[in-house]
């Protein structure tokens, strides 16, 4: 059955791989949205508006104006908002059983593993003022050991489960910044060739660049209130 949105979804949205996880989504959906920008350099996540639909002060988040029987609906948390938006518009997210576990094994082992492992290799990789080189090594070497786990699932197929799904909308962001988590792409072969079959979508690249000249407007590794807010985890004053 095909779902007709006639009112944009709202975005709470700031360029990290989380936040793009689902503005990709929207865009291969085709489906209106707004994005609603939530700077959390400047501390937007902490303002009680944005609580309201994301209590723990995270972004990516939705409202749905049309929701389950009509009704708005907001939904937070990045995994979350792909499978709700896989089911409502029947995309993405297969209706096989079988198929559907395929997905969610793989939605959940990026939710689980490599967005917590590779958020933590960009911290003390990149923006750590004070050298740690046990936590350093050992979140490159965990980052580097799920490089390799996706290399040998994606061995003759082109996709992570049967056909592109939001297991691939999920872990690809994160696959971006390969540089800059010590990783040379060219160890992995199969992730290199993904990647390239999935920027080849117009709709992941529109989903990329979504909220680009807001992100262009500082700098978080120089931006030293940027940085307290983001590691301290303290409101805005």
């Amino acid at each position: 059955m095909t779902v007709t949105q006639t009112r944009p979804i709202a975005l709470y949205y700031w360029t990290t791989p989380n936040g793009r996880k689902v503005s990709i989504m929207l865009e291969e959906l085709a489906v209106p949205y707004e994005l609603r920008m939530v700077n959390i350099g400047r501390g937007d996540q902490f303002e009680p508006e944005f609580l309201k639909v994301s209590p723990n002060n995270r972004i990516p988040a939705i409202v749905d104006p049309e929701g389950p029987g009509g009704e708005p609906i907001s939904v937070f948390e990045s995994g979350a908002i792909l499978k709700y938006l896989g089911e409502k518009f029947t995309k993405f997210y297969p209706a096989d059983w079988r198929q559907r576990v395929q997905v969610d094994e793989w939605l959940f082992w990026q939710v689980g593993g490599v967005g917590p492992m590779f958020g933590q290799n960009h911290h003390f990789t990149q923006y750590a003022k004070d050298e740690d080189a046990y936590a350093t090594r050992r979140y490159q070497d965990e980052t580097h050991r799920l490089y390799g786990v996706l290399d040998a699932r994606l061995e003759g197929r082109d996709f992570v489960a049967d056909d592109y799904s939001i297991a691939d909308i999920a872990i690809f962001p994160w696959t971006e910044n390969w540089k800059g988590q010590m990783v040379d792409i060219g160890d992995f072969p199969r992730v290199k060739a993904w990647r390239a079959r999935l920027h080849e979508r117009p709709a992941v690249e529109r989903g990329l660049a979504a909220g680009k000249a807001e992100r262009e407007q500082f700098d978080l590794s120089t931006d030293d209130r940027a940085r307290e807010i983001l590691f301290g985890q303290r409101a805005r004053r």
